[in-house]
């Protein structure tokens, strides 16, 4: 980071702000740039300013890659994109995997300089204190939101908390873990105060959004990934590195971490009270499915209970501040094409793999077992209620087809089998990889993702969404499990049953009644299902220090068949249809697009070796 003079540079030019010169030969301000004293001196453009710090957060988790396909929930369909390097093992210094800019190293510390320009000047201003004070609280909000993006995927880091200039010395050493969270909470009780009383807008951060933030870095702190003692006995082959200070907490008393956590999330719990989080029975599986459907849609769709929108805390939604700076439209039209059915003319790209459809229960709260005969011969019956609006499977009812498909399907069924044509021959699904319909935007794995998609059925081919759906950054469903957490690591399993039975009695499915190891089972698994495609599981997985068994176990995908019935005929255009045909799945491992394992290197990610070379000071990560 020595002199990173077009580090800074591409951020004014990024951001549109820069130094004006006043130039006698036209003595007029150019209309696109604005001085730096204009910018502070003006409540307008110091706005302006802080919502272009908003526009590092990007797409949120709708780009075409999800960090999804970095775990056991998803596989992405499409070839050379940089996934490899990560999910193989082989990622490097010299040789990054893919890594989406609302985490990536260098985007982060573009958007930390800018929230330390903010955080210097504002102070300063002279407009109405309370706009100078929401405006400082998101600064801060948003220093602590990149700092623990950070932190989450490296350990600890550089902590800048000036807006270096030109000529100042970049060489900066990494903080402690221990010295990144302190830093990061105590802007987050910055925020809080500074936030305090001023409303709550749309996809701006708030008071609530800071307690959530620091709910969740609390939590991770405690966690096993974070414990050095913890960390060197699952992780054995990184326990000699000498800076394990850098990962994780090497003193101090655990116990009182995991209290820290508990008190921060009940903290958000009781601010407010989530999307149908009062409930002491479980509702139908009818209704658990709708509720979930209203959660993913954020109360957007014209298809879900506008009321999903109460779990968003904090969240990235179409708004007039944001779309001049990111194209954010972009983000929600795309979703539903970057990753629905082939047959839809959408990309299949992070399909959903069988080992997430195998860890929904069964609708009594059971686990779903291949080796029961009636589980194996009906796998998709039954299932929790949240599978069904989550998850596109064989014989699953969807919206209508595009008008040149329509013919192929009048049924509107997602078809990811291959079917009997009465002939000694086979009908291939139209969302196989072997269909008539852009079979190279098939799935790999035979299923496909509904989560997030808008289940309005005059979105035919879900690219003419006007409504965006909102990136959940943090929803108050995540501070409950924060919380049930906490108190299972403390011991006290009743209290929090009685969270994780409000969740599961949304969704439908029956109250826990284990203890112990068995609880925390139950917990790990209601959180992979309740926050999947959510940007979690890869960051959960890793702290629970149980990547090799989950992120590392390869990709499993599902073959679905029918087999005509004896003396049945074919129906044509084909449709499912349990009276004539006989249905076989078959599971199988996918290795198409990469062989995945598990090295314990990958529980922290590589420091790029060109900000090495930048910066003498830096050390890094063990096994790189």
């Amino acid at each position: 980071m020595k002199k990173f003079r077009n580090y800074i540079l591409s951020t004014l030019v990024l951001l549109g702000f820069t130094i004006s010169c006043n130039d006698d030969f036209l003595n007029t301000r150019p209309l696109n740039k604005i001085s730096s004293d204009a910018t502070w001196s003006d409540a307008a453009l110091a706005e302006a300013f802080i919502f272009n710090v908003y526009s590092f957060l990007g797409y949120g988790g709708f780009e075409e890659q999800a960090l999804a396909a970095y775990t056991d929930e998803a596989m992405f369909t499409h070839a050379g994109r940089n996934i490899n390097p990560f999910n193989e093992g082989s990622e490097s210094p010299g040789s990054l995997a893919w890594m989406s800019g609302t985490y990536e190293w260098n985007n982060m510390y573009l958007a930390i300089r800018q929230t330390n320009v903010a955080i210097e000047n504002l102070p300063k201003v002279t407009f109405a204190t309370g706009t100078r004070d929401r405006l400082l609280g998101e600064a801060h909000f948003m220093r602590a939101y990149f700092y623990q993006q950070l932190v989450r995927f490296y350990g600890g880091v550089p902590l800048i908390d000036k807006a270096y200039g030109l000529d100042d010395d970049y060489t900066i050493a990494r903080s402690s873990y221990d010295e990144c969270v302190k830093f990061i909470i105590a802007d987050l009780e910055k925020a809080s105060s500074l936030l305090d009383g001023k409303g709550s807008t749309p996809g701006r951060a708030d008071k609530l959004a800071a307690m959530a933030l620091k709910s969740r870095v609390l939590l991770y702190a405690a966690s096993d990934l974070h414990d050095a003692n913890a960390l060197k006995a699952s992780a054995t082959d990184i326990a000699s590195f000498a800076n394990m200070d850098l990962l994780a907490y090497t003193s101090g008393d655990r116990k009182a971490r995991w209290q820290a956590a508990k008190a921060a999330a009940k903290a958000v719990l009781d601010a407010t009270g989530g999307y149908k989080m009062n409930l002491s029975a479980p509702v139908s599986a009818s209704e658990g499915k709708n509720n979930y459907i209203a959660l993913a849609m954020g109360g957007k769709s014209a298809s879900a209970d506008a009321a999903g929108a109460n779990d968003l805390i904090f969240y990235r939604t179409l708004s007039a501040l944001y779309t001049a700076e990111s194209n954010w439209p972009l983000g929600g039209l795309n979703y539903g094409i970057n990753n629905g059915p082939n047959g839809y003319h959408n990309w299949a790209g992070n399909t959903p793999i069988q080992q997430l459809v195998d860890d929904y229960e069964m609708m009594d709260g059971s686990k779903f077992d291949w080796s029961k005969p009636e589980h194996k011969a009906e796998p998709f019956a039954n299932r929790d209620p949240r599978f069904y609006a989550t998850i596109l499977y064989d014989g699953a009812t969807w919206k209508p087809r595009p008008s040149d498909v329509a013919g192929l399907d009048p049924v509107n069924q997602v078809q990811t089998g291959y079917y009997d044509d009465g002939k000694g021959g086979k009908i291939n699904g139209i969302d196989t990889r072997e269909s008539a319909i852009e079979n190279w935007n098939g799935s790999r794995t035979h299923y496909y993702t509904r989560k997030f998609i808008d289940p309005n059925p005059a979105l035919a081919d879900n690219q003419s969404n006007v409504q965006v759906i909102p990136w959940p950054f943090l929803r108050y469903t995540e501070a409950a499990f924060n919380y049930a957490e906490a108190c299972i690591e403390l011991g006290e399993d009743a209290e929090a049953r009685t969270w994780l039975n409000k969740i599961r009695f949304r969704a439908g499915m029956p109250a826990l009644t284990e203890s112990g190891n068995a609880l925390r089972d139950k917990y790990r698994n209601e959180r992979r299902i309740e926050l999947v495609y959510e940007e979690h599981r890869y960051h959960d997985a890793r702290r629970w220090l149980i990547a090799p068994a989950t992120l590392g176990r390869g990709i499993k995908q599902i073959n679905p068949e029918a087999k005509l019935k004896p003396g049945a005929t074919p129906n044509v255009p084909y449709r499912y249809d349990k009276t004539k045909y006989d249905y076989t799945y078959t599971v199988a491992d996918n290795t198409e697009n990469e062989r995945r394992t598990w090295k314990n290197k990958m529980y922290f990610r590589p420091i790029s070796r060109d900000e090495i070379n930048r910066n003498s000071k830096l050390i890094q990560n063990p096994g790189y």
